[in-house]
């Protein structure tokens, strides 16, 4: 029987073969690209309100992204939702869009309730912050009586009292947040389970690494069981698996892979490079990446200790090269009004400390061996603030470039640095400085990204643009200095940073109480050494610098302006257009990746 069923498939004319495979492969085609279609829905066909569509329409949004499609109509439905999607990819339009529409329904009740009803927890104050001003800025436009406020656990008691005193509809807050209003007063558990509708964990992953186990579990003790809990990630993790346990019921599941079937750690948009070096050199090459411009800006750069920013951004002055640093020590208010500086272009270079937990660990633990022989002085070393947090969730506007200066503890901290860059389907790169102690790490972190099919290819690949002729014209230069950067100075600078980042926070809280569009009052990225710069150190002679490298440096600044052309004359078009345009510009991908130093 089996032979007769071969047998006419083998008489079949080869013509006639082809062709009918030609046939079915025009079908598949026509399938895809039919599902393509109805993929790609408009914000009218999601059923979205009017006035958030008019909202988004002025803010620049003209279509949804691929999770917004997804999650939106699950959510207007009612129903729990767990959703997985990388960075950038647009999660938080994706729960307040519909968030915002069912709580238009209520505006025209006269009597408000007695509590919140909508909570939206985030692990930090920075992306509570950043979510704050989201929200704020779509009921603004929608021209609508709904009020959403922000608390953290560090406002006083009286701040908090006054926020919740015009019985908002939305709270956004951190999970430690919650315990604290619950002891002074504040909220009312017996409220919240009366008025609670809409919950919202963002950044689901980090709530339970960040250590609000036990201060989510006293809010999920009063949740009442009509209430819609929302999860949104960017990874999945076993903590996300126990919070679905604990406050979900029968969610709907969406995992986002875009780009294929295979799920990419760091999107394709990003090119990865590294840098081989000692552990002395990498002052020495971070000044070559960014004095001879072979690196597009904006850049941020990460360390692991808040010492090292320091000692950085001090080397990096006495070059003309103003840079800002970002960590766990300093006032809330100064940390967002760096991001707000940073993001809206008033300085190119942000230094950010690391906020993973061992890193917290060894500066507290440095803090406290050094207690005895500072006692003046640790008036001015706080406590690193537990809700800092800036490797996720904060929204960096066009990040083109991320320096590792130190490597990552651990493969997902790479992951998440890398994620800061290639938003919203833009291209970006990353340069990491490996040394030679680094190397295990770096490795664990390449095999991871290959994958198990294709352990053997570079996912991350050499930098091209940087030769070492280059790099040793700046020796000299740059071990000069580095001398005159000792642990003295880097101490001195910190106590000095701190002081005027509290004095600076106190005027911000006043100032942008009254003025709260001024971006401009104060600067992050003033010089911290007591003496200028070197006149000679701020330029380097063309002379010192190799053909090619200053080839790769003028299509750096070309590309740069390209860049900013396509954006003028772009004005407000959609995210695909902005990938299409700068794209085709990156000079990196002109250059091959497998250039041997000369």
């Amino acid at each position: 029987m089996a032979n007769t069923k071969e047998k006419p498939v083998d008489d079949v004319n080869p013509e006639v073969k082809e062709a009918e495979e030609v046939e079915e492969q025009r079908d598949v085609i026509e399938k895809e690209e039919e599902e393509e279609e109805e993929k790609d829905k408009s914000f009218e066909e999601l059923r979205l309100d009017p006035r958030l569509i008019r909202a988004l329409t002025k803010k620049g949004i003209e279509k949804p992204t691929p999770i917004q499609q997804t999650a939106i109509p699950f959510i207007l439905e009612g129903k729990d939702v767990v959703a997985k999607a990388k960075t950038g990819s647009g999660k938080t339009l994706a729960y307040l869009l519909p968030l915002l529409q069912k709580l238009f329904s209520d505006c025209g009740s006269k009597k408000k309730k007695p509590a919140p009803s909508a909570f939206v927890l985030v692990p930090s104050r920075e992306l509570c912050q950043q979510v704050y001003a989201e929200v704020s800025s779509l009921i603004e436009l929608c021209r609508v009586q709904i009020k959403a406020v922000q608390l953290t656990s560090s406002m006083p008691l009286s701040d908090m009292r006054n926020a919740l005193a015009g019985l908002p509809e939305i709270l956004v807050t951190t999970p430690a947040c919650i315990p604290k209003c619950f002891a002074d007063g504040v909220l009312d558990p017996a409220a919240i389970s009366d008025s609670l509708e809409i919950l919202v964990l963002d950044e689901a992953d980090l709530l339970l690494s960040y250590g609000y186990e036990d201060n989510l579990r006293s809010v999920t003790s009063i949740v009442p069981r009509r209430c819609q809990c929302l999860l949104m990630s960017a990874t999945t993790s076993s903590d996300v698996e126990k919070l679905k346990k604990l406050i979900l019921h029968n969610p709907v599941v969406l995992t986002l892979q875009e780009g294929g079937d295979k799920e990419e750690p760091v999107p394709s948009n990003v090119q990865q490079f590294w840098i081989s070096c000692s552990a002395q050199d990498k002052l020495l090459h971070i000044l070559s990446l960014l004095k001879l411009e072979v690196v597009q800006k904006k850049i941020l750069i990460f360390i692991n200790t808040i010492d090292m920013g320091f000692k950085l951004k001090l080397f990096l002055e006495k070059f003309g090269i103003k840079t800002a640093i970002l960590n766990g020590e300093l006032p809330q208010n100064s940390r967002l009004h760096i991001l707000e500086q940073f993001n809206a272009g008033l300085f190119d270079y942000l230094i950010a400390t690391d906020d993973n937990s061992q890193t917290k660990a060894k500066e507290e633990a440095k803090d406290e061996d050094n207690k005895d022989n500072n006692k003046k002085k640790r008036r001015f070393k706080p406590k690193l603030d537990a809700e800092f947090g800036v490797v996720r969730g904060i929204d960096f506007k066009k990040v083109h470039t991320v320096i590792n200066y130190d490597m990552p503890q651990s493969v997902t901290g790479y992951i998440h640095r890398i994620g800061r860059t290639g938003r919203a389907y833009s291209s970006g790169s990353s340069v990491s400085l490996v040394s030679p102690d680094e190397m295990e790490g770096f490795e664990e972190i390449k095999s991871f990204l290959a994958g198990e099919d294709d352990k053997d290819s570079d996912v991350i690949t050499p930098f091209p643009l940087l030769t070492e002729n280059a790099v040793e014209s700046l020796r000299y230069r740059a071990e000069d200095v580095a001398k005159s950067v000792t642990k003295i100075a880097v101490r001195e600078s910190r106590a000095q940073d701190l002081r005027n980042e509290i004095i600076n926070s106190e005027k911000l809280k006043s100032h942008f109480e009254a003025n709260p569009r001024d971006l401009d009052l104060l600067k992050h990225d003033k010089l911290l050494s007591k003496t200028a710069p070197a006149p000679h150190l701020k330029d380097i002679p063309e002379y010192l610098v190799d053909p090619k490298t200053q080839e790769a440096s003028k299509m750096v600044k070309l590309a740069r302006a390209a860049m900013g052309n396509s954006r003028r004359s772009r004005g407000g078009r959609n995210n695909a257009n902005k990938k299409r345009s700068r794209k085709g510009g990156d000079p990196l991908k002109t250059f091959s990746a497998n250039v041997k130093y000369n």
